[in-house]
Protein backbone atom coordinates (compact mmCIF):
# COMPACT_ATOMS: atom_id res chain seq x y z
CA UNK A 1 0.00 0.00 0.00
CA UNK A 2 1.01 3.54 -0.45
CA UNK A 3 1.56 5.32 2.65
CA UNK A 4 3.01 8.64 3.81
CA UNK A 5 5.29 8.24 6.46
CA UNK A 6 8.74 8.76 8.47
CA UNK A 7 10.89 6.22 7.69
CA UNK A 8 13.38 6.39 10.76
CA UNK A 9 13.63 9.57 13.48
CA UNK A 10 14.65 12.52 12.33
CA UNK A 11 13.98 11.83 8.62
CA UNK A 12 11.78 14.00 6.51
CA UNK A 13 8.27 11.87 5.70
CA UNK A 14 7.68 10.24 2.04
CA UNK A 15 5.00 8.58 0.09
CA UNK A 16 6.35 4.79 -0.41
CA UNK A 17 4.93 1.28 -0.72
CA UNK A 18 4.58 -0.47 2.67
CA UNK A 19 3.62 -3.34 3.95
CA UNK A 20 -1.09 -3.64 4.43
CA UNK A 21 -0.92 -4.64 7.79
CA UNK A 22 -3.33 -7.07 9.83
CA UNK A 23 -5.82 -5.93 13.00
CA UNK A 24 -5.20 -7.00 16.10
CA UNK A 25 -6.88 -7.46 19.09
CA UNK A 26 -9.41 -4.92 19.14
CA UNK A 27 -8.47 -3.17 15.74
CA UNK A 28 -9.79 -2.56 12.12
CA UNK A 29 -8.76 -2.41 8.74
CA UNK A 30 -9.70 0.01 7.32
CA UNK A 31 -9.62 1.26 3.42
CA UNK A 32 -8.95 4.88 3.33
CA UNK A 33 -10.90 6.98 0.93
CA UNK A 34 -10.16 10.24 2.54
CA UNK A 35 -7.88 11.40 5.52
CA UNK A 36 -8.13 14.62 7.38
CA UNK A 37 -4.86 16.44 8.24
CA UNK A 38 -4.86 17.80 12.39
CA UNK A 39 -2.11 20.02 14.28
CA UNK A 40 -0.64 16.94 15.78
CA UNK A 41 0.32 15.60 12.45
CA UNK A 42 2.75 18.38 11.85
CA UNK A 43 4.20 17.85 15.32
CA UNK A 44 4.61 14.16 14.54
CA UNK A 45 6.21 14.56 11.05
CA UNK A 46 8.74 16.89 12.66
CA UNK A 47 9.51 14.66 15.62
CA UNK A 48 8.40 16.97 18.18
CA UNK A 49 6.22 14.43 19.49
CA UNK A 50 8.53 12.24 19.76
CA UNK A 51 9.77 13.49 23.13
CA UNK A 52 6.74 13.35 24.64
CA UNK A 53 5.76 9.58 23.49
CA UNK A 54 7.85 7.04 21.87
CA UNK A 55 8.04 6.52 18.54
CA UNK A 56 7.83 3.57 16.34
CA UNK A 57 9.22 3.45 12.65
CA UNK A 58 8.40 3.26 9.58
CA UNK A 59 5.84 5.75 10.87
CA UNK A 60 3.08 6.39 8.83
CA UNK A 61 1.02 9.89 9.43
CA UNK A 62 -2.24 10.95 9.83
CA UNK A 63 -5.03 10.18 12.68
CA UNK A 64 -8.34 10.93 10.72
CA UNK A 65 -9.86 8.90 8.01
CA UNK A 66 -13.04 8.21 6.32
CA UNK A 67 -13.28 4.79 4.26
CA UNK A 68 -14.80 1.16 4.55
CA UNK A 69 -14.15 -1.59 6.34
CA UNK A 70 -11.58 -4.27 4.77
CA UNK A 71 -11.29 -6.54 8.29
CA UNK A 72 -11.73 -6.71 11.45
CA UNK A 73 -9.53 -8.08 14.75
CA UNK A 74 -10.74 -10.44 17.20
CA UNK A 75 -13.10 -9.02 19.91
CA UNK A 76 -14.20 -6.67 17.53
CA UNK A 77 -18.35 -7.85 16.89
CA UNK A 78 -19.73 -4.43 16.43
CA UNK A 79 -18.03 -3.55 12.85
CA UNK A 80 -18.00 -5.82 9.23
CA UNK A 81 -15.94 -5.72 6.33
CA UNK A 82 -17.89 -3.40 3.84
CA UNK A 83 -19.17 -1.34 6.09
CA UNK A 84 -18.64 2.72 5.70
CA UNK A 85 -17.06 4.50 8.43
CA UNK A 86 -14.97 7.33 9.88
CA UNK A 87 -12.99 7.27 13.03
CA UNK A 88 -9.65 8.12 14.85
CA UNK A 89 -6.61 6.44 15.30
CA UNK A 90 -6.33 7.23 19.54
CA UNK A 91 -3.02 8.78 20.81
CA UNK A 92 -1.04 5.89 22.71
CA UNK A 93 2.31 4.90 22.52
CA UNK A 94 4.06 3.60 20.67
CA UNK A 95 2.90 6.44 18.18
CA UNK A 96 3.06 4.32 14.83
CA UNK A 97 -0.03 3.56 12.69
CA UNK A 98 -1.87 6.51 10.86
CA UNK A 99 -4.28 7.37 8.06
CA UNK A 100 -2.70 8.79 5.05
CA UNK A 101 -2.64 5.48 3.55
CA UNK A 102 -4.40 3.43 0.91
CA UNK A 103 -5.18 1.30 4.32
CA UNK A 104 -5.20 2.31 7.87
CA UNK A 105 -5.32 0.49 11.32
CA UNK A 106 -7.82 1.93 13.88
CA UNK A 107 -9.40 1.29 17.20
CA UNK A 108 -12.28 -0.02 17.10
CA UNK A 109 -13.23 2.43 19.66
CA UNK A 110 -13.14 5.07 18.10
CA UNK A 111 -14.29 3.99 14.97
CA UNK A 112 -17.96 5.10 13.87
CA UNK A 113 -20.57 4.00 10.96
CA UNK A 114 -20.82 6.42 8.71
CA UNK A 115 -24.34 7.45 8.09
CA UNK A 116 -25.84 8.00 4.55
CA UNK A 117 -25.67 11.39 3.35
CA UNK A 118 -21.98 12.37 4.84
CA UNK A 119 -19.22 12.12 2.00
CA UNK A 120 -16.33 10.81 2.98
CA UNK A 121 -14.28 14.25 2.82
CA UNK A 122 -16.85 15.76 4.92
CA UNK A 123 -16.60 13.07 7.18
CA UNK A 124 -12.33 12.80 7.25
CA UNK A 125 -12.41 16.42 8.36
CA UNK A 126 -14.68 15.69 11.73
CA UNK A 127 -13.11 13.58 14.15
CA UNK A 128 -10.35 15.12 15.95
CA UNK A 129 -11.07 18.91 15.35
CA UNK A 130 -14.25 18.32 16.21
CA UNK A 131 -13.96 16.39 19.43
CA UNK A 132 -11.45 19.14 20.79
CA UNK A 133 -14.15 22.12 19.83
CA UNK A 134 -16.73 20.09 21.34
CA UNK A 135 -13.92 19.31 24.59
CA UNK A 136 -13.49 22.73 24.89
CA UNK A 137 -16.70 24.61 24.85
CA UNK A 138 -18.27 21.78 27.43
CA UNK A 139 -14.91 23.09 29.48
CA UNK A 140 -16.41 26.86 29.61
CA UNK A 141 -19.57 25.50 30.42
CA UNK A 142 -21.08 28.33 28.63
CA UNK A 143 -24.38 29.81 29.22
CA UNK A 144 -26.98 31.81 26.94
CA UNK A 145 -26.02 35.27 26.59
CA UNK A 146 -22.75 34.96 27.83
CA UNK A 147 -19.77 36.59 25.80
CA UNK A 148 -16.27 34.04 25.27
CA UNK A 149 -13.63 34.84 23.19
CA UNK A 150 -11.93 31.89 20.64
CA UNK A 151 -8.50 32.36 20.12
CA UNK A 152 -7.33 30.71 17.19
CA UNK A 153 -10.82 30.70 15.91
CA UNK A 154 -9.54 30.52 11.56
CA UNK A 155 -7.95 26.85 12.19
CA UNK A 156 -10.69 23.41 11.81
CA UNK A 157 -11.16 23.43 15.82
CA UNK A 158 -12.01 27.26 15.98
CA UNK A 159 -14.29 26.80 13.26
CA UNK A 160 -16.56 23.90 15.26
CA UNK A 161 -16.42 26.02 18.24
CA UNK A 162 -17.34 29.38 17.20
CA UNK A 163 -20.32 27.04 15.58
CA UNK A 164 -20.68 25.08 18.85
CA UNK A 165 -20.69 28.46 21.03
CA UNK A 166 -23.48 30.07 18.86
CA UNK A 167 -26.02 27.21 18.81
CA UNK A 168 -25.95 28.10 22.69
CA UNK A 169 -26.96 31.05 22.65
CA UNK A 170 -23.05 32.76 23.34
CA UNK A 171 -21.91 36.13 21.82
CA UNK A 172 -18.70 34.70 20.79
CA UNK A 173 -15.89 37.22 19.88
CA UNK A 174 -13.21 35.39 17.28
CA UNK A 175 -9.77 36.13 16.67
CA UNK A 176 -8.40 36.28 12.88
CA UNK A 177 -7.58 38.25 10.09
CA UNK A 178 -9.73 40.28 8.09
CA UNK A 179 -9.98 37.71 5.42
CA UNK A 180 -11.44 35.90 8.01
CA UNK A 181 -14.44 37.74 8.63
CA UNK A 182 -17.09 36.90 6.16
CA UNK A 183 -16.69 33.38 6.93
CA UNK A 184 -16.33 33.24 10.88
CA UNK A 185 -18.97 35.47 11.04
CA UNK A 186 -21.11 32.89 8.64
CA UNK A 187 -20.78 30.30 11.01
CA UNK A 188 -21.77 32.13 14.39
CA UNK A 189 -19.22 35.19 15.33
CA UNK A 190 -20.75 38.13 16.40
CA UNK A 191 -17.45 39.83 16.29
CA UNK A 192 -14.05 38.88 14.51
CA UNK A 193 -10.89 40.30 16.24
CA UNK A 194 -8.25 41.03 13.86
CA UNK A 195 -5.36 40.67 15.97
CA UNK A 196 -3.27 42.53 12.94
CA UNK A 197 -4.36 46.03 13.82
CA UNK A 198 -4.44 45.95 17.18
CA UNK A 199 -3.77 43.55 20.38
CA UNK A 200 -6.57 41.63 21.03
CA UNK A 201 -6.30 42.66 24.34
CA UNK A 202 -6.93 46.26 24.35
CA UNK A 203 -9.55 45.44 21.37
CA UNK A 204 -11.79 43.10 23.78
CA UNK A 205 -11.12 45.70 26.87
CA UNK A 206 -12.42 48.63 24.75
CA UNK A 207 -15.14 47.04 23.68
CA UNK A 208 -15.91 45.09 27.41
CA UNK A 209 -14.38 47.41 30.14
CA UNK A 210 -16.02 44.94 32.81
CA UNK A 211 -14.41 41.80 30.63
CA UNK A 212 -15.99 38.68 28.97
CA UNK A 213 -17.05 35.79 30.70
CA UNK A 214 -15.00 32.66 28.98
CA UNK A 215 -12.27 32.00 26.87
CA UNK A 216 -11.25 28.75 24.51
CA UNK A 217 -7.70 29.47 23.30
CA UNK A 218 -6.21 27.19 20.98
CA UNK A 219 -2.80 29.09 20.59
CA UNK A 220 -0.87 29.70 23.71
CA UNK A 221 1.24 27.38 24.81
CA UNK A 222 2.21 28.78 28.42
CA UNK A 223 0.13 31.12 31.14
CA UNK A 224 1.53 33.51 30.66
CA UNK A 225 0.93 33.50 26.20
CA UNK A 226 -3.40 33.27 27.49
CA UNK A 227 -5.47 36.66 27.17
CA UNK A 228 -6.46 36.55 30.74
CA UNK A 229 -7.02 40.04 31.78
CA UNK A 230 -9.99 40.20 29.36
CA UNK A 231 -11.82 38.08 31.86
CA UNK A 232 -13.92 39.26 34.85
CA UNK A 233 -13.53 37.71 37.72
CA UNK A 234 -15.13 34.77 37.76
CA UNK A 235 -13.98 33.82 34.58
CA UNK A 236 -13.64 30.09 32.62
CA UNK A 237 -10.57 29.18 30.22
CA UNK A 238 -9.95 26.11 28.19
CA UNK A 239 -6.39 25.58 26.64
CA UNK A 240 -5.89 22.95 23.71
CA UNK A 241 -2.44 23.20 24.50
CA UNK A 242 -1.96 22.61 28.28
CA UNK A 243 -0.97 26.55 28.85
CA UNK A 244 -4.05 26.64 31.95
CA UNK A 245 -1.92 26.75 35.36
CA UNK A 246 -4.28 26.12 37.92
CA UNK A 247 -2.34 28.49 40.74
CA UNK A 248 -2.07 31.12 37.92
CA UNK A 249 -5.40 31.42 37.36
CA UNK A 250 -6.75 30.83 40.64
CA UNK A 251 -4.40 34.65 41.95
CA UNK A 252 -6.56 36.07 39.25
CA UNK A 253 -9.92 34.82 39.99
CA UNK A 254 -10.31 32.55 37.31
CA UNK A 255 -10.80 28.74 36.89
CA UNK A 256 -9.28 26.49 33.82
CA UNK A 257 -9.08 23.73 31.94
CA UNK A 258 -6.32 21.79 29.47
CA UNK A 259 -8.72 19.84 27.27
CA UNK A 260 -8.08 16.63 25.81
CA UNK A 261 -10.06 15.25 21.90
CA UNK A 262 -10.84 12.06 22.47
CA UNK A 263 -12.83 10.98 19.39
CA UNK A 264 -14.43 8.19 20.47
CA UNK A 265 -17.25 5.96 18.37
CA UNK A 266 -19.80 7.97 20.88
CA UNK A 267 -18.29 11.64 20.16
CA UNK A 268 -18.63 10.78 16.60
CA UNK A 269 -21.53 9.85 16.19
CA UNK A 270 -23.04 12.79 17.67
CA UNK A 271 -20.96 15.44 15.31
CA UNK A 272 -22.10 13.08 12.27
CA UNK A 273 -25.55 13.90 13.58
CA UNK A 274 -24.96 17.68 13.91
CA UNK A 275 -23.30 17.91 10.30
CA UNK A 276 -26.12 15.64 8.79
CA UNK A 277 -28.99 18.08 10.51
CA UNK A 278 -26.69 20.91 9.42
CA UNK A 279 -26.38 22.36 12.76
CA UNK A 280 -22.45 21.79 12.23
CA UNK A 281 -20.73 22.85 9.21
CA UNK A 282 -17.40 21.33 8.34
CA UNK A 283 -15.25 24.08 7.02
CA UNK A 284 -13.18 22.66 4.29
CA UNK A 285 -9.89 25.05 3.15
CA UNK A 286 -8.34 22.58 1.16
CA UNK A 287 -8.23 18.89 -0.56
CA UNK A 288 -5.32 17.36 -2.17
CA UNK A 289 -4.42 13.76 -3.25
CA UNK A 290 -2.34 11.81 -1.07
CA UNK A 291 0.66 12.52 -3.62
CA UNK A 292 0.30 16.39 -2.17
CA UNK A 293 -0.43 15.34 1.63
CA UNK A 294 3.10 16.12 2.23
CA UNK A 295 2.44 19.66 1.16
CA UNK A 296 -0.61 19.88 3.10
CA UNK A 297 0.93 19.22 6.29
CA UNK A 298 3.78 22.00 5.45
CA UNK A 299 0.88 24.52 4.26
CA UNK A 300 -0.99 23.54 7.99
CA UNK A 301 2.63 23.68 9.68
CA UNK A 302 2.63 27.34 8.21
CA UNK A 303 -0.68 28.49 9.32
CA UNK A 304 -1.21 29.11 5.78
CA UNK A 305 -5.27 27.58 6.38
CA UNK A 306 -8.40 28.58 7.29
CA UNK A 307 -10.92 25.46 8.09
CA UNK A 308 -9.46 22.32 7.44
CA UNK A 309 -7.26 20.11 4.73
CA UNK A 310 -8.38 16.81 3.85
CA UNK A 311 -6.13 14.42 1.80
CA UNK A 312 -8.09 11.99 -0.97
CA UNK A 313 -7.02 8.99 -0.95
CA UNK A 314 -9.08 6.89 -3.29
CA UNK A 315 -12.76 6.83 -4.49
Amino acid sequence: MRALHVPAAGEPPRLAELPVPAPGEGQVLVRVQAAGLNAIDTSIASGTMAQMMPHAYPLILGRDAAGVVEAVGPGVDDLAPGQEVFGHVLLAPPIQAGTLADDALLPAAAVSPRPAGLDVVTAAALPLAGAAASAAVDAVKPQPRETVLVVGASGGVGSFAVQMLASRGVTVLATGTAADTERLTGLGAATVIDYTTAPVVDQIRAAYPDGIDALIDLVARSTDQLPLSVLRSGGRVASSLGAVNDDALGAAGLTGTNIMARPTREVLSALAEQALAGTLTVDIDTIVPLEQAADGLNTLANRHTSGKIVVKVSD
